[in-house]
């Protein structure tokens, strides 16, 4: 095992968890798990952190198909015994006959139907908050999917309560870039089960994507950047009037400080 990588991956993971306050003493998290990279750092993540983190929690896991799988998710079941995760693997046959019925539907359609069924796993599986995948790919594509195409300075929260509060929904990897699931995923042998989704082309998430990925080529930090705006919001600069004050708006220059950057690690003892 790459034991930079490891490093790599939990301060960051460990600066998002303090920052946000995503896992608190006695939680019971069950991690949404698709068998992509994405999904597994943050379970391996998970996993480590649990040993290492000041407070205590549980760790679970769930997969929800719906029938977008592009392989059978079944080869992990040895990969979660080995390390102790109850895991619970349901098809949603909601989700199933959509698929029959409707398989040109949009993915808000799908995103409904995958939240039900999430929500219903979890509470059958007793846990209190719920860990999602996305990483800091994901924040910096909604942000540009948000700006340019609904008009909104808007993201992905870190975190956020399900409408009646039962659940606390956490981004935990939103500061994990996805050429570092890819090189952990690569480095534990994982066998990736990619979604059909993700091999879509000619969508707006797929043009943003190769957008980045172009601009990474002479500028590498875009991402990072992006994710400190996204924590360095200057609401006096933008249009809204809702957060325009008008008589005290203050020339060029006079700025509060910034939050700290991500280089700066959160959680020294990882």
């Amino acid at each position: 095992m790459n034991l930079e990588l490891e490093k790599a991956i939990l301060r960051r993971v460990g600066e998002a968890v303090a920052r946000f306050g995503m896992i608190r003493e006695g939680d019971r998290v069950a991690v949404g798990f698709s068998g992509g990279k994405d999904s597994f750092t943050l379970l391996s993540a998970l996993l480590l952190l649990q040993k290492r983190a000041p407070v205590r929690f549980e760790v679970r896991a769930f997969t929800i198909d719906q029938g977008k799988f592009l392989g059978p998710v079944e080869p992990f079941r040895d990969w979660m015994r080995e390390h102790g995760v109850e895991w619970v693997y349901r098809a949603d046959g909601p989700s199933l006959r959509l698929l029959d019925e409707q398989p040109d539907h949009g993915c808000d359609l799908c995103s409904r139907f995958r939240r039900r069924a999430v929500y219903a796993l979890a509470r059958e599986m007793g846990a209190n908050v719920i860990a999602l995948g996305h990483t800091a790919d994901d924040f910096c594509e909604s942000l540009l999917r948000n700006a340019l195409f609904t008009g909104r300075l808007a993201a992905l929260p870190p975190v956020i309560w399900s409408r009646k509060r039962e659940f606390r929904l956490i981004r935990p990897l939103v500061y994990v870039t996805e050429d570092l699931t890819r090189a952990w995923a690569e480095a534990c042998g994982a066998p990736v089960i990619p979604c059909g989704c993700s091999q879509k082309t000619g969508t707006v998430r797929r043009s943003l994507r190769d957008f980045l990925a172009e601009l990474e080529k002479d500028y590498p930090h875009v991402k990072s950047t992006l994710l400190n705006a996204m924590g360095n919001v200057e609401p006096g600069r933008l249009l809204d009037a809702r957060h325009f004050d008008f008589e005290t708006a203050e020339e060029e220059g006079a700025r509060s400080a910034p939050l700290p950057l991500l280089d700066e690690p959160a959680f020294t003892d990882l």
